[in-house]
């Protein structure tokens, strides 16, 4: 794996001491706060700890429950920016709010998830604050020498691992992937800040309109959400022998998931694949059955807390991640473990 350095910056004059602090954007839906701003709470503790400097968490509804767990889980303030307008997410009132709050705060650093929101919302503020933007990082870590943002992200199709700064521009803004950090844990005696901030006037003009959400229907299990995934790769060599991925993760009421090769060769669907280019998972178990664990597609499942392989390559790079290890071919191997699960259940 190699690894290359880019600046990332729009020349601008800025007085770079005036911004200080971390910002993460927390996300709600119907007035509840999504998981993934309790990931993003991880990596913006980190470092803002590893500055020394305030973390806040930028959010944006109308109603919303219980905001005292953002500051239990590590946000030393909260943003609320408060509208009927933000109820459902607009890019143009979202993206103008947020930018006005950045101008008037000053963040060194703002972090979002990767997103339908983030990946929409943080262009549009990176345009309106002259600033640089990382996409999709899998790292970030802070520059003991500079004390930049260092924004690890694949390139060249995951060939690479490219380190992203920001030195001549502020604010330092990347959008990381969900699921690639634990959330934060809740501390109850945790005290902080809540800020109630309204806009108004052409802050909140916009032509969009919110029409519905549209649930994904493809699949029972969202692979995202899953405790147990049961995943296949091109080395169920065919569509009839995938259907043993499928087999196993019902007996287990799992979910199914697919990398890049098994979805394009037809064998399963894009809301199923892991992988850089498809869902970051996080799940209790992932059993990963001929699958040989290119980078591309372990970026996607690395948080996983126990990993299961199955191949019969006994130098599959997947054997590197896997906390247990099966070297034999799938089609012996799979059948029997759903033998045995189907009796385990009988029993039970």
């Amino acid at each position: 794996m190699m690894s290359s350095y880019v600046n990332c910056g729009i020349a601008e004059a800025k007085n770079l001491a005036d911004y200080k602090g971390v910002f993460i954007l927390g996300e709600q839906r119907d007035g509840k706060i999504q998981a993934v701003t309790f990931e993003l709470l991880t990596w913006g503790r980190g470092i803002a700890d590893e500055l020394g400097c305030e973390l806040a968490c930028v959010i944006l509804g109308d109603e919303i429950e219980n905001l005292q767990e953002i500051i239990a889980r590590g946000a030393d303030k909260v943003f609320f920016i408060q509208d009927s307008i933000f109820k459902n997410f607009l890019p143009q009132p979202y993206s103008n709010a947020i930018t006005k709050l950045v101008n008037e705060e000053k963040p060194e650093i703002i972090i979002a998830g990767a997103t339908t929101t983030g990946r929409t919302v943080m262009p549009l503020v990176a345009a309106k604050t002259n600033t640089g933007l990382t996409a999709d990082c899998t790292e970030l870590t802070i520059d003991h020498d500079t004390k930049l943002l260092l924004q690890t992200r694949p390139a060249i199709g995951g060939n690479i691992m490219a380190t992203i700064k920001t030195p001549d521009t502020r604010p330092q803004m990347a959008t990381v992937r969900p699921r690639s950090a634990k959330q934060a844990p809740v501390e109850p005696t945790r005290l902080g800040e809540i800020v109630v901030k309204k806009y108004t006037g052409s802050t909140l003009m916009t032509v969009e309109k919110f029409l519905e959400y549209m649930v994904d229907t493809t699949q029972a299990v969202s692979i995202e959400e899953a405790d147990v995934i049961v995943a296949g790769g091109k080395g169920m060599k065919n569509a009839a022998g995938f259907k043993l991925v499928e087999e196993l993760a019902a007996v287990m009421g799992a979910a199914v998931g697919a990398t890049r090769d098994a979805v394009e060769l037809g064998w399963s669907t894009y809301p199923h694949q892991i992988g850089l280019s498809g869902k970051t998972v996080s799940p209790k178990l992932m059993i990963a059955m001929g699958i040989a664990g290119k980078i591309q597609f372990l970026a996607g499942m690395q948080t996983a807390d126990v990993i299961v392989a199955i191949n019969k390559d006994p130098e599959a790079q997947i054997f590197k991640v896997a906390d247990f290890g099966i070297v034999g071919d799938v089609f012996e191997v799979v059948p029997m473990l759903i033998e045995t699960v189907k009796k385990m259940k009988t029993i039970a």
